[in-house]
């Protein structure tokens, strides 16, 4: 039996996940963090997607993004396989780096879409590596608190619902979150 496609749309936002198989680890040291935002990079440019969060941990990653032309297959597919080559390659390992095909969940509302946002953020702090998300340096969170923005981080989407002298999204991140959406 075949696996269900998944139905996409131009505009269409997903919380992408990727673990490694077994819970293994997928990120060495910081050559292999770098090399796998590079392939995000090329994936970027030959399939244009907005990128709005990501967050790479030692055993998963996350990616906030929306969709212009292409399905998030195609995308995860030149991500996935092109990193996991290069990982194999590097470490001299073989088989299968990540557990199954990616995990995407669709982004229904604004409000969802800045849960997922902070989720990414904090995931750090939650996995109790770091203090605070600015600490964690594989993550787009210093993209939107400061002007470091290597990867190209569309801060605009989010940062524009933080607009008022009530919330910013850096006290939107660091605050408690709440136990259920």
């Amino acid at each position: 039996m075949g696996r269900n496609h998944r139905t996409w749309h131009s505009g269409a936002m997903y919380h992408i996940t990727a673990r490694g198989n077994r819970k293994q680890e997928i990120f060495k040291d910081e050559r292999d963090l770098k090399q796998y935002m590079r392939y995000v990079a090329m994936a970027k440019e030959s399939y244009p997607f907005h990128l709005y969060a990501y967050c790479l941990m030692n055993n998963h990653v996350h990616l906030l993004i929306e969709l212009i032309d292409v399905p998030p297959g195609v995308i995860m597919k030149s991500i996935q396989s092109r990193y996991a080559r290069y990982f194999n390659d590097r470490h001299d390992v073989s088989g299968h780096l990540f557990q199954g095909r990616y995990g995407s969940e669709f982004i229904d509302s604004i409000f969802y879409f800045l849960f997922c946002s902070r989720y990414i953020h904090r995931n750090p702090v939650e996995a109790n590596l770091v203090s605070s998300p600015e600490d964690y340096p594989w993550s787009s969170y210093n993209a939107y608190i400061s002007k470091h923005n290597p990867y190209q981080i569309n801060t605009s989407k989010t940062l524009k619902y933080f607009q008022t002298p009530h919330l910013t999204y850096e006290q939107y991140v660091t605050q408690k979150p709440p136990e259920k959406l």
